[in-house]
């Protein structure tokens, strides 16, 4: 590979033998969806996406796969016969990062770039979801104390935007315009605030919960006012995701419910012991790296599951899972990055959260 071309695109370069974990914190870090695989002589070999890998982990749960592995067969590429307006059309068809160019000899020659073709006149992830979101903004947010005594949760300031201004912008840009809030806490100060923000292009209809009903109760109030599939965020949580990938994943699988899970590594800065009996050992793994996924708190739910939320009630939308999975239904879990997801729960997540928008942390 030309060494010019190579400094070029370094920064997106992954080693075909690397595991998809590694590939997932690589995007992460460098905010792309799409990675060039290149073997150990640099030569390349691939692309692999954010979609392939999501694709294996739904399929198969396997972390330590090499990314070589989750590659689909006759991956896109074009060719250096091809005009700059071929190349443009099909990365606009396919919303594609990059796109290699490669000889007659399938060597690569160039990397064309979307930021490079379309400047600020095209959006990369626009799609029309057209479907409803539902908000869950009535809690207390305890852990954000002192904060929260004096403004609810929602409304804490991400930079120029509150949290909640922030989730539904992420919705707005794929198409979305009806939204509908649970709310209880201080929800006229919510109300309020959203009244008055000037040029809105969505509408929001507001449910309030007399008491505490956890984090699926209030959806029982939008029995017969929601009749389609739908979205439910936490007011706490942004994900940074093409929503329209996790509503196909939804509907081709035919879930009934699929919650995001990130995927979470924990590195153990110790050796851990398997002991046998009478205190033998039999295995000693040195810093071993554990991966799991965890659930974000966004969800796609099917209409016909606000029938089975008991009325008045308090009711986990973690019992409404296991409601499903009990008789039999379908629970999906559409995995992303750890870096796609953040969260603002508590002091020192709100403060990473901060650093992450360029914004200065609170003490």
């Amino acid at each position: 590979m030309e060494k010019t071309l190579y400094n070029k695109i370094k920064h997106l370069v992954i080693n075909e033998e690397a595991s998809i974990t590694e590939a997932f914190k690589l995007m992460d870090r460098i905010d792309k969806k799409l990675l060039l695989i290149v073997n150990s002589n640099q030569e390349y070999k691939s692309v692999v996406s954010v979609g392939d890998i999501q694709r294996h982990l739904i399929k198969t749960q396997d972390f330590k796969a090499s990314v070589f592995q989750v590659v689909r067969p006759n991956i896109r590429v074009a060719e250096v016969s091809q005009s700059i307006a071929e190349i443009k059309s099909e990365m606009l068809k396919f919303r594609m990062e990059f796109m290699p160019v490669l000889n007659s000899e399938k060597q690569l020659v160039d990397v064309v770039f979307w930021d490079d073709l379309f400047k600020e006149t095209q959006v990369l992830n626009k799609s029309n979801l057209d479907i409803p979101v539902v908000i869950m903004a009535g809690g207390k947010g305890e852990r954000l104390k002192p904060i929260t005594n004096i403004i609810p949760k929602p409304l804490i300031p991400i930079g120029e935007q509150t949290i909640m201004e922030r989730i539904i912008n992420r919705f707005v840009v794929c198409g979305v315009d009806k939204f509908y809030a649970s709310v209880s806490y201080k929800a006229e100060m919510i109300k309020n605030h959203f009244q008055n923000l000037e040029n809105k292009k969505y509408e929001i209809d507001y449910f309030e919960e007399d008491k505490p009903l956890g984090t699926a109760g209030s959806l029982s109030l939008l029995k017969n006012k929601i009749t389609s599939t739908f979205f439910v965020s936490n007011c706490d949580i942004l994900i940074s995701q093409d929503y329209e990938a996790v509503y196909d994943y939804h509907i081709e699988n035919k879930n009934e419910l699929t919650l995001i899970g990130a995927l979470k590594n924990y590195s153990i800065p110790y050796g851990t012991l398997e002991v046998s009996e009478n205190g033998l050992l039999s295995k000693i793994e040195e810093k071993p790296e554990l991966d799991f996924m965890v659930n974000t708190g966004m969800y796609i739910v099917e209409p016909h599951l606000l029938d089975e939320i008991p009325e008045n009630t308090f009711f986990h939308i973690t019992d409404l899972m296991q409601k499903i999975i009990k008789r039999g239904g379908r629970v999906g879990v559409f995995p992303i990055g750890e870096s796609s997801w953040f969260d603002i729960g508590n002091w020192a997540e709100y403060n990473e959260t901060l650093k992450k928008f360029g914004e200065t942390p609170i003490n």
